[in-house]
């Protein structure tokens, strides 16, 4: 038997032993009553596709959870395998879909672990445009956005967006575009404006890959049933930045910034071409992350599929009170201040360990990792912004060799224990430490807000400390030193460039405060430059 006949029939006996044939009118609870004891694989199955889905569209799935290497669509049976990079990446993937069913083209999909071990596609027919779409989705995330179908780049595509509101029936608000957009990606800044009559916002993504990914899924999409329809496009403008914080504009990355009184001034170096106010050009800083698009049906509320860290599923069909939509299945609350974070090592995470590491984004009130789950924690940072910041910049990063997932919690507050009550130190009360970073109004450490990086900023190093002293401490703590260099000749400040971004997470967490004598306590940052 030919080798493609061979992988076939293979394919064939997985169906037939994964699922039971017979209709059903609980389709969840006969999956889930079906489902093969399969032990974690790199490969997924996926199981009640649409038929008119793209592979483009099954692959975005994945791509929240790291690379996909491979796909076998089988639409006659409306199934899939999809081929993960890694199986932890494969595994993050089916647990973040066990409580929460995945969707496409407003459809359920239902994800488990395949038999196979991998997919060898080599020889089967139609592969053609899987081969092309994985070679696409590849090119976006080594940076070559500007696809065209035949592969070619084009100039432009950056990570701001121009958004236009035609058939403006409903007000839309920047919370309301901030909802529909931060669904692809890490949403960093948005100015609103209005110009010859029509509404419009400038959008900023923390990496080109969301706003191309937003793009391709929002443009001509609707917001509110048959009326406030989505024109994206890409701006001109490579960076954003905003004076105030208002109901007009909104730095997600600054939560120091005044509210201002009305509208600010005109810039003088905004293009007049655009007509937006309180907008200039800073240094872009980008960010890394995935984030799945495409799949909508044109002329239908917009139903936007929900991201590990995300606010959830967003099916709008009716505007709601003042502006705000209301988010079906959400669990935590926008505007909250406490996070959950689940997928910790339990062998070697800390309330330290998180204090220290949340603690770049904001001030970290309290910690408390679950007595009973210790592979989850809640994270009560100082305010909203700053637990809005640290999802946009944490949520999806590996630590400790997993993949963190960092969302709002349903509670208001960390509870500490009671009198008495012994819980193992697994909570504490980090309030009045004196290591918060912004404790001090105007303090510098607004202005060097940064996401994980492999390069670190160290500050503080006392004058006799040398370059092997620093070097030797960083691989003391498993870290890989690539480029080491001081930034001033006195030597109180200096980069260096780890092996990878999760050493620099592990890094960070462990030498942040160290005692390097002479009365000077390291101070450890993410950098966004390189050595």
């Amino acid at each position: 038997m030919k080798r493609t006949e061979l992988l076939l029939s293979a394919e064939r006996q997985l169906i037939n032993q994964s699922f039971t044939s017979g209709a059903s009118t609980d389709k969840k609870k006969n999956f889930k009553r079906d489902r093969s004891p399969c032990s974690p694989s790199r490969v997924l199955h996926l199981r009640q596709i649409p038929s008119d889905v793209t592979e483009a569209e099954v692959i975005s799935l994945g791509l929240p959870f790291g690379k996909v290497t491979n796909l076998l669509m089988l639409k006659g049976k409306s199934q899939a395998f999809l081929e993960m990079a890694s199986e932890e990446a494969a595994v993050s993937m089916v647990n973040y879909y066990t409580p929460a069913v995945a969707q496409l083209r407003h459809q359920p999909v239902y994800i488990q672990y395949s038999n196979h071990r991998e997919l060898k596609t080599d020889n089967l027919p139609n592969q053609a445009r899987v081969q092309a779409a994985l070679q696409a989705v590849n090119a976006m995330q080594s940076g070559n956005l500007a696809l065209t179908a035949d592969g070619e780049l084009l100039p432009g595509q950056g990570s701001v967006l121009r958004v236009i509101v035609e058939n403006l029936f409903y007000p839309v608000t920047l919370e309301v575009l901030y909802q529909v957009f931060s669904k692809f990606g890490s949403v960093l800044k948005i100015v609103t404006f209005t110009k010859n009559n029509q509404f419009q916002a400038l959008l900023q993504y923390a990496d080109p890959m969301n706003a191309f990914y937003a793009k391709m899924g929002l443009d001509g999409q609707n917001i509110y049933t048959a009326c406030c329809t989505l024109r994206v496009d890409f701006s001109k403008l490579n960076s954003l930045k905003v004076k105030y914080n208002n109901d007009k504009s909104r730095d997600f990355t600054r939560f120091d910034l005044p509210s201002g009184n009305g509208q600010p001034p005109l810039e003088p170096s905004m293009p007049a071409a655009y007509g937006t106010q309180n907008v200039i050009f800073p240094p872009y800083v980008g960010a890394t992350g995935y984030a799945p698009a495409m799949g909508f049906a044109q002329g239908a509320g917009l139903s936007v599929p929900a991201l590990p860290g995300g606010l959830g599923s967003l099916a709008v069909t009716t505007p709601a009170v003042s502006g705000h939509m209301t988010t079906p299945g959400v669990t935590g609350v926008p505007g909250n201040s406490v996070l959950l974070v689940t997928n910790l090592n339990p062998e070697v995470i800390t309330p330290d360990g998180l204090f220290i590491l949340f603690g770049v984004y904001g001030d970290v009130h309290r910690v408390k990792i679950m007595f009973k789950k210790k592979e989850n924690a809640l994270v009560q940072m100082a305010d909203a912004n700053q637990a809005q910041l640290a999802i946009n910049y944490l949520n999806g990063q590996r630590l400790y060799g997993r993949v963190l997932r960092t969302t709002f919690s349903k509670y208001q507050t960390v509870q500490l224990p009671c009198e008495g009550q012994q819980d193992q130190g697994l909570t504490k009360d980090y309030s009045n430490s004196p290591l918060h970073r912004f404790r001090k109004p105007g303090s510098k450490n607004f202005q060097n807000i940064f996401p994980p990086s492999a390069t670190l900023h160290l500050a503080n190093i006392p004058p006799s400390v040398t370059v092997d002293d620093l070097k030797n401490l960083f691989e003391n703590v498993g870290s890989t030193v690539k480029a080491f260099r001081f930034l001033q000749k006195d030597c109180k400040m200096a980069l260096i460039q780890l092996g990878c971004v999760e050493e620099a997470l592990h890094a960070l967490i462990e030498l942040h405060n160290y005692d390097l004598g002479e009365n000077h306590h390291l101070r450890v940052s993410f950098s966004r430059c390189t050595i």
